[in-house]
């Protein structure tokens, strides 16, 4: 594999922060991962000393990434007991929330992937009450961000420039690192509210 985890640098204390899926023993192992974090599930697996045990009772759900990579056959090829490939990620979390709902204590949880992917997946399993440390999370791929508004509170998806136009109300919004789990979203403020039309130049910042 040539694939590694993507880095991410802390800045403030809300900021997420990562670390290599690790194989781990639990009656259930959910697995949510869309684009190149297919690879970081792959490689988990090859670490794994009961590799058939997790594949027999893993639900492995997957979505292609923003930038298009889909590694869904790989996925499907590992042979776990349920395989479900979604086209988007909207599409992925009334599955994943279904499975929930009969999931109990000692679930494993593998998140892999884009921080947009990580982030919603993340937010409905602890809505579920299961532990923290029972969720794992390894960002694979690229790096727009799913940012919200704090003005207008819409969310725009797959941000990469910064600043950048709120798709909701139009405002010109600065991209903090700032991160909100209960919305699962980065935070974008005015950057012009108190000199209207004095906008720095956009730049690249997330691909």
């Amino acid at each position: 594999m040539t694939s590694s985890l993507t880095p991410v640098t802390p800045t403030i204390h809300s900021r997420p922060v990562y670390a290599p899926l690790e194989p781990r023993p639990g009656q259930l192992h959910l697995i949510v991962a869309d684009g190149e974090g297919a690879d970081a599930v792959i490689e988990m697996l090859d670490k794994a000393s009961d590799r058939s045990g997790i594949l027999a009772a893993a639900h492995v759900m997957y979505a292609p990434g923003p930038n298009g990579t889909d590694l869904s056959s790989q996925l499907q090829a590992l042979g776990a007991a349920q395989f479900f490939r979604a086209p988007t990620i909207p599409a992925l979390l009334p599955r994943l929330i279904r499975v929930l709902a009969d999931a109990h204590m000692g679930s494993q949880f593998y998140l892999a992937g884009t921080e947009g992917l990580i982030g919603q997946a993340e937010r409905e399993i602890m809505k579920t009450g299961f532990p923290v440390g029972a969720i794992q999370k390894e960002h694979r791929g690229s790096t727009v961000r799913r940012v919200q508004c704090v003005h207008c509170k819409g969310i725009t998806e797959n941000v990469a420039s910064d600043p950048f136009k709120c798709s909701h109300c139009g405002l010109n919004l600065f991209v903090r690192d700032h991160y909100s789990r209960r919305i699962a979203a980065f935070q974008g403020v005015n950057i012009d509210a108190e000199d209207p039309g004095e906008v720095p130049q956009s730049v690249v910042r997330f691909k």
